[in-house]
Protein backbone atom coordinates (compact mmCIF):
# COMPACT_ATOMS: atom_id res chain seq x y z
CA UNK A 1 0.00 0.00 0.00
CA UNK A 2 2.66 2.60 1.05
CA UNK A 3 4.65 1.86 -2.56
CA UNK A 4 1.08 2.38 -4.32
CA UNK A 5 0.76 5.44 -2.28
CA UNK A 6 4.36 6.88 -2.84
CA UNK A 7 3.97 5.57 -7.07
CA UNK A 8 0.57 7.55 -7.47
CA UNK A 9 2.17 10.42 -5.67
CA UNK A 10 4.59 10.59 -7.65
CA UNK A 11 2.48 10.54 -10.83
CA UNK A 12 0.46 13.50 -10.00
CA UNK A 13 3.61 15.54 -9.27
CA UNK A 14 4.62 14.96 -12.87
CA UNK A 15 2.38 16.46 -14.42
CA UNK A 16 2.17 19.19 -12.04
CA UNK A 17 5.72 19.83 -13.28
CA UNK A 18 5.36 19.50 -16.51
CA UNK A 19 2.15 21.94 -16.18
CA UNK A 20 4.39 24.36 -14.59
CA UNK A 21 7.29 23.92 -17.07
CA UNK A 22 4.87 24.49 -19.56
CA UNK A 23 3.36 27.79 -18.39
CA UNK A 24 7.27 29.27 -17.26
CA UNK A 25 7.89 28.85 -21.03
CA UNK A 26 4.53 30.42 -22.33
CA UNK A 27 5.14 33.33 -19.37
CA UNK A 28 8.80 33.54 -20.84
CA UNK A 29 7.35 34.15 -24.13
CA UNK A 30 4.61 36.64 -23.19
CA UNK A 31 7.18 38.63 -21.07
CA UNK A 32 9.65 38.92 -24.21
CA UNK A 33 7.05 39.86 -26.18
CA UNK A 34 5.99 42.62 -23.70
CA UNK A 35 9.34 44.34 -22.95
CA UNK A 36 10.81 43.65 -26.85
CA UNK A 37 7.72 44.08 -29.38
CA UNK A 38 5.26 46.56 -29.60
CA UNK A 39 2.31 44.16 -28.11
CA UNK A 40 2.03 40.39 -26.46
CA UNK A 41 0.02 38.61 -28.56
CA UNK A 42 -0.69 36.70 -25.10
CA UNK A 43 -3.38 38.53 -22.85
CA UNK A 44 -3.87 35.54 -20.44
CA UNK A 45 -2.38 32.16 -19.03
CA UNK A 46 -4.50 29.60 -16.95
CA UNK A 47 -4.15 25.74 -16.00
CA UNK A 48 -5.41 22.79 -14.10
CA UNK A 49 -4.87 19.72 -13.11
CA UNK A 50 -7.16 16.66 -12.61
CA UNK A 51 -8.00 15.44 -9.90
CA UNK A 52 -7.24 11.85 -9.07
CA UNK A 53 -11.10 11.28 -8.75
CA UNK A 54 -12.05 12.67 -12.33
CA UNK A 55 -8.83 10.78 -13.43
CA UNK A 56 -10.59 7.62 -12.41
CA UNK A 57 -13.49 8.84 -13.46
CA UNK A 58 -12.76 8.97 -17.03
CA UNK A 59 -11.01 5.74 -17.25
CA UNK A 60 -13.30 3.57 -15.90
CA UNK A 61 -16.18 6.00 -18.65
CA UNK A 62 -13.46 5.50 -21.60
CA UNK A 63 -12.86 1.42 -20.28
CA UNK A 64 -9.04 2.11 -20.04
CA UNK A 65 -6.58 0.08 -17.90
CA UNK A 66 -7.10 0.58 -14.37
CA UNK A 67 -3.13 1.42 -13.57
CA UNK A 68 -0.86 3.96 -14.20
CA UNK A 69 1.14 2.90 -17.06
CA UNK A 70 -2.40 2.61 -19.02
CA UNK A 71 -3.63 5.80 -17.50
CA UNK A 72 -0.93 7.61 -18.63
CA UNK A 73 -0.83 6.49 -22.60
CA UNK A 74 -4.69 7.00 -22.74
CA UNK A 75 -5.87 9.82 -20.62
CA UNK A 76 -3.81 12.89 -22.18
CA UNK A 77 -5.51 16.03 -20.90
CA UNK A 78 -4.50 15.35 -17.06
CA UNK A 79 -2.88 18.41 -17.81
CA UNK A 80 -3.83 21.38 -19.26
CA UNK A 81 -3.18 25.18 -20.07
CA UNK A 82 -5.63 27.42 -21.68
CA UNK A 83 -3.90 30.56 -23.45
CA UNK A 84 -5.95 33.46 -24.12
CA UNK A 85 -4.62 35.21 -27.60
CA UNK A 86 -6.01 38.52 -29.13
CA UNK A 87 -6.27 37.51 -32.31
CA UNK A 88 -6.73 34.63 -34.59
CA UNK A 89 -3.40 34.91 -36.06
CA UNK A 90 -1.55 34.81 -32.52
CA UNK A 91 -2.83 31.57 -31.78
CA UNK A 92 -0.48 29.92 -34.51
CA UNK A 93 1.96 32.26 -33.81
CA UNK A 94 1.95 31.23 -30.49
CA UNK A 95 1.86 27.29 -31.49
CA UNK A 96 4.82 27.79 -33.91
CA UNK A 97 7.11 28.95 -31.04
CA UNK A 98 5.82 26.40 -28.27
CA UNK A 99 6.06 23.60 -31.03
CA UNK A 100 9.73 25.00 -32.12
CA UNK A 101 10.90 24.56 -28.98
CA UNK A 102 13.42 21.50 -28.66
CA UNK A 103 12.41 19.56 -25.82
CA UNK A 104 8.55 19.54 -26.80
CA UNK A 105 7.02 17.58 -28.55
CA UNK A 106 3.38 17.81 -30.58
CA UNK A 107 2.05 15.00 -30.16
CA UNK A 108 -1.14 15.44 -31.60
CA UNK A 109 -3.23 19.06 -32.87
CA UNK A 110 -6.56 19.31 -33.79
CA UNK A 111 -7.37 22.74 -35.30
CA UNK A 112 -11.44 23.77 -34.45
CA UNK A 113 -10.23 27.32 -35.89
CA UNK A 114 -10.15 26.27 -39.40
CA UNK A 115 -13.10 23.66 -38.43
CA UNK A 116 -15.02 24.44 -35.93
CA UNK A 117 -17.60 21.66 -34.37
CA UNK A 118 -21.05 21.60 -35.44
CA UNK A 119 -21.90 23.66 -32.27
CA UNK A 120 -19.83 26.32 -33.07
CA UNK A 121 -16.91 25.38 -30.50
CA UNK A 122 -13.63 27.36 -31.62
CA UNK A 123 -10.37 26.79 -30.23
CA UNK A 124 -6.56 25.16 -31.00
CA UNK A 125 -6.13 22.41 -29.21
CA UNK A 126 -2.49 20.47 -29.11
CA UNK A 127 -1.34 17.50 -26.84
CA UNK A 128 2.02 18.27 -26.09
CA UNK A 129 4.84 15.88 -24.31
CA UNK A 130 8.11 17.25 -22.57
CA UNK A 131 10.54 15.85 -19.84
CA UNK A 132 10.01 15.44 -16.53
CA UNK A 133 13.23 15.53 -14.29
CA UNK A 134 12.63 13.54 -11.10
CA UNK A 135 15.34 12.29 -8.80
CA UNK A 136 15.40 8.39 -10.40
CA UNK A 137 14.39 8.95 -14.14
CA UNK A 138 13.34 10.92 -16.72
CA UNK A 139 9.79 11.19 -17.28
CA UNK A 140 8.04 12.61 -20.93
CA UNK A 141 4.65 13.84 -19.15
CA UNK A 142 1.65 15.08 -21.63
CA UNK A 143 -0.06 18.38 -21.36
CA UNK A 144 -3.23 19.43 -23.39
CA UNK A 145 -2.76 23.05 -24.68
CA UNK A 146 -5.66 25.04 -26.16
CA UNK A 147 -4.91 28.54 -27.66
CA UNK A 148 -8.02 30.84 -28.22
CA UNK A 149 -9.05 34.20 -28.38
CA UNK A 150 -10.71 36.51 -26.40
CA UNK A 151 -14.04 36.34 -27.79
CA UNK A 152 -13.56 32.70 -28.36
CA UNK A 153 -12.91 32.01 -24.47
CA UNK A 154 -16.00 33.78 -23.83
CA UNK A 155 -18.25 31.85 -25.76
CA UNK A 156 -16.77 28.45 -24.60
CA UNK A 157 -17.10 29.39 -20.80
CA UNK A 158 -20.70 30.64 -21.37
CA UNK A 159 -21.82 27.25 -23.58
CA UNK A 160 -19.81 25.38 -20.93
CA UNK A 161 -22.28 26.68 -18.12
CA UNK A 162 -25.37 26.48 -20.04
CA UNK A 163 -24.36 22.70 -20.69
CA UNK A 164 -24.03 21.88 -16.90
CA UNK A 165 -27.34 23.78 -16.43
CA UNK A 166 -29.16 21.18 -18.45
CA UNK A 167 -27.16 18.26 -17.31
CA UNK A 168 -26.04 18.20 -21.41
CA UNK A 169 -29.40 18.24 -22.84
CA UNK A 170 -29.44 21.77 -24.02
CA UNK A 171 -32.89 22.72 -25.64
CA UNK A 172 -32.39 22.86 -30.14
CA UNK A 173 -32.92 26.80 -30.18
CA UNK A 174 -30.51 27.41 -27.13
CA UNK A 175 -28.50 25.43 -29.36
CA UNK A 176 -28.82 27.35 -32.58
CA UNK A 177 -28.42 30.32 -30.80
CA UNK A 178 -25.22 29.53 -29.46
CA UNK A 179 -23.93 28.49 -33.20
CA UNK A 180 -24.86 32.38 -34.40
CA UNK A 181 -23.15 33.20 -31.31
CA UNK A 182 -20.02 31.62 -32.30
CA UNK A 183 -20.53 33.20 -35.92
CA UNK A 184 -20.73 36.52 -34.76
CA UNK A 185 -17.79 36.06 -32.15
CA UNK A 186 -15.78 34.86 -35.00
CA UNK A 187 -16.62 38.16 -37.26
CA UNK A 188 -15.97 39.90 -34.21
CA UNK A 189 -12.28 38.13 -34.42
CA UNK A 190 -11.48 38.81 -38.21
CA UNK A 191 -12.54 42.59 -38.19
CA UNK A 192 -10.88 43.48 -35.05
CA UNK A 193 -7.66 41.71 -36.40
CA UNK A 194 -8.23 44.43 -39.28
CA UNK A 195 -8.49 47.19 -37.55
CA UNK A 196 -5.23 46.38 -35.42
CA UNK A 197 -3.26 45.54 -38.75
CA UNK A 198 -4.30 48.91 -40.04
CA UNK A 199 -3.47 50.81 -36.94
CA UNK A 200 0.31 48.93 -36.66
CA UNK A 201 0.17 50.18 -40.54
CA UNK A 202 -0.40 53.89 -39.86
CA UNK A 203 1.95 54.17 -36.93
CA UNK A 204 4.86 56.23 -37.31
CA UNK A 205 8.66 55.57 -34.89
CA UNK A 206 8.89 58.46 -33.36
CA UNK A 207 12.41 59.35 -33.41
CA UNK A 208 12.82 61.80 -30.25
CA UNK A 209 11.80 59.26 -28.30
CA UNK A 210 13.97 56.61 -30.26
CA UNK A 211 17.29 56.57 -28.09
CA UNK A 212 15.08 56.11 -24.66
CA UNK A 213 15.44 53.10 -23.00
CA UNK A 214 13.85 51.64 -20.54
CA UNK A 215 13.25 47.82 -18.33
CA UNK A 216 10.16 46.97 -16.68
CA UNK A 217 10.81 48.15 -13.11
CA UNK A 218 14.00 50.77 -14.14
CA UNK A 219 12.99 54.74 -15.35
CA UNK A 220 14.04 55.04 -18.65
CA UNK A 221 17.33 56.25 -19.38
CA UNK A 222 18.94 57.71 -22.96
CA UNK A 223 21.06 55.91 -25.04
CA UNK A 224 23.45 58.42 -26.82
CA UNK A 225 23.70 57.96 -30.60
CA UNK A 226 26.98 57.97 -31.03
CA UNK A 227 26.95 54.85 -28.21
CA UNK A 228 24.86 53.06 -30.30
CA UNK A 229 26.64 53.70 -33.59
CA UNK A 230 30.07 52.41 -31.72
CA UNK A 231 27.94 48.89 -31.08
CA UNK A 232 26.81 49.09 -34.55
CA UNK A 233 30.35 49.75 -35.48
CA UNK A 234 31.71 46.91 -33.07
CA UNK A 235 28.98 44.49 -35.01
CA UNK A 236 29.94 44.87 -38.30
CA UNK A 237 33.98 45.28 -38.27
CA UNK A 238 35.52 41.96 -38.85
CA UNK A 239 37.49 40.88 -36.14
Amino acid sequence: MRELKLELTRFMMSYKFASDEMLTKINILKEEFSSIHDYSPIEHVSSRLKSPEGILQKAIRKGYPLELDGIRDSIQDIAGIRVTCSFISDTYRIRDLLAGQRDVTVLHEKDYIQQPKANGYQSLHLIVAIPVFMTDRVQPVTVEIQIRTIAMDFWASLEHKIFYKYNGTVPDTLVEDLRQAADAANRLDVKMELLHDQVVALESVDTNDADLFSFDGLPPFPLPKGLLDSFMRGRTEPE
